[in-house]
């Protein structure tokens, strides 16, 4: 009996078309390549077609060492770095902060570069397009921190009480972890108030929701365009989030609307809360849906929470390294205190704890690329470079915070280095060198129009609770270690240790 005999024209046919395919865009990628006038900028690693894909990886892992590398090779010059899906295009120096500050968002698009980089289709939903939060957070966050700051002071004390206890012995708690706990707690008591920023289920929604956005969004920006789709659908958890956040925060919305509705917006009455302002800052009529509004808190706690909790951690590993500055930092806050209590006037008057918090920032930013756009149409930029349309560009910020140009002896951590630009201001309080300004040699916050709305609220949380900690607590590393804590990294961002612990105690220097 003969076996049959296989079409190997017909099994073979999958391979060929598939190897076909290759080819073809392996040739299409040479030639756009060739092409682009992105080949007349330098390149740090690899710019062939397949060979960038080792820098690109290098890029995930590693990150700021790229960005540092070509900061030195090519100074104020702008060069690019393959990253898995595109070339990132690197800028730096004043000239090139305002020249990005400068350019119309038809041009040079910030919502578009944060659509690609954090994938918000998939991990925040589709917030981006009328981002009516912003007028929120300039109008109704901004205007209400001095209103609300015994709320943030109280959820600040009652949030130490809990997680660090005051004790005449040394106790250990991880600190990114503890430090999260308490900034979620706090800026829920200021967005939508107690009891229910102190319920552990949402706490820990919203803890885990930035998390998952971060996460997420890496994951599916490993992929090429066409399998983004296909690759958000089952790896992100937004859905399941927003379904968790409903039944938290669906009656609170639906007993408001119908408040709204019955005594209308100036009824004394009404909560002051973010629920609030964001009907206050609706602009189309799906704006003041319960879908919309629960997914616009949940965008603002990612923005908050992420951010802020990065920060203060950074910090707190500096006060542990430089017990030198606590003495003089903490007669700063107990004379503010006394003078003003605690309140927004207060944590302007502590010069030397906003400059020791910013040196902090200087020398471990929570990003090394800020100032991100999406080059929308080619931008001729003022040297005559051209960068095409599709381009995603940045600040080289963590490399311009080393340069010893603009920050002498850059490598040494002076916490009062800020404190010191300001000597001649007298009783002035101008935010220039502060932490909250905006300036071209150390760009924290972005700069221009679209610098970070919610700067104010976050600065003067975080402050608030270093000077209490700093009031009340000695701190150092575990076991005493004078070793900071190594960062870590992931593409150009910067995340503090999150495994390191610190440790705390009553205070019991004068």
């Amino acid at each position: 009996m003969s076996l049959p005999v296989l079409d190997t024209n017909v099994l073979s046919s999958p391979a060929r078309l598939l190897t076909a395919a290759g080819l073809f865009y392996g040739a299409w990628k040479y030639i756009e390549a060739r092409r682009s006038p992105l080949n007349a900028l330098p390149t740090i690693g690899h710019s062939g077609v397949l060979t960038s894909y080792i820098t690109a990886i290098k890029w995930l892992t590693n990150g700021p060492e790229l960005l540092r590398e070509g900061y030195l090779k090519y100074p104020n010059q702008p060069f690019k770095i393959a990253a898995i899906s595109k070339w990132v295009v690197v800028l730096s120096g004043k000239q090139h902060v305002d020249e990005i500050r400068r350019a119309p968002d038809e041009v040079l698009s910030l919502v578009e570069a944060i659509a690609d980089n954090t994938q918000t289709k998939y991990t925040l939903g589709p917030v981006d397009v009328h981002p009516h939060h912003e007028i929120t957070i300039r109008t109704g966050v901004t205007r209400n921190i001095v209103g609300k700051f015994d709320e943030i002071r109280d959820e600040i004390v009652e949030s130490f009480n809990e997680y660090i206890p005051l004790t005449e012995d040394w106790l250990t708690v991880p600190a990114y972890e503890t430090v999260m706990h308490i900034i979620c707690r706090t800026i829920n008591r200021f967005f939508i108030g107690a009891p229910l920023c102190r319920d552990p289920g949402y706490r820990a929604l919203q803890e885990q929701y930035t998390f998952d956005v971060v996460v997420s969004a890496q994951i599916i920006n490993l992929f090429p365009g066409f399998l983004k789709p296909l690759v958000g659908r089952y790896l992100t958890k937004v859905p399941k989030r927003n379904r968790e956040a409903m039944a938290y925060l669906g009656p609170m919305i639906d007993e408001r609307l119908e408040r709204i509705e019955q005594n209308g917006r100036d009824d004394p009455d009404l909560p002051n809360d973010v629920i609030t302002w964001l009907l206050d800052s609706a602009t189309h009529d799906y704006h003041r849906s319960k879908k919309d509004i629960v997914q616009r808190i949940l965008l603002l706690n990612f923005a908050a929470i992420h951010t802020t909790t990065m920060t203060l951690t950074q910090c707190l590993y500096d006060l542990a390294l430089h017990p030198e500055y606590v003495d003089e930092m903490r007669e700063e806050a107990i004379n503010a205190v006394e003078e003003h209590g605690w309140s927004k006037i207060a944590m302007t008057k502590m010069r030397k704890v906003d400059s020791f918090m910013k040196e902090a920032l200087r020398l471990n930013s929570s990003g090394s690329f800020i100032m991100s756009r999406k080059v929308m149409r080619d931008w001729t930029m003022t040297d005559g470079t051209v960068i095409p349309s599709g381009t995603y560009l940045g600040i080289a910020t963590a490399a311009m915070n080393l340069d010893e140009t603009l920050f002498p002896d850059a490598m040494t951590f002076k916490g009062f280095r800020f404190a010191e630009m300001r000597q001649g201001d007298g009783d002035l309080d101008s935010i220039k060198h502060q932490l909250v300004g905006l300036e071209m040699d150390q760009i924290i916050f972005g700069h221009g129009r679209h610098a970070c709305p919610g700067r104010f609220l976050a600065i003067n949380e975080i402050k608030t609770m270093f000077a209490h900690i700093l009031m009340n607590y000695d701190v150092q590393l575990e076991n005493g270690s004078k070793v900071r804590p190594p960062n870590m990294t992931a593409e150009a961002s910067i995340l503090p240790n999150q495994k390191a612990k610190l440790m705390f105690r009553k205070r019991k220097s004068a």
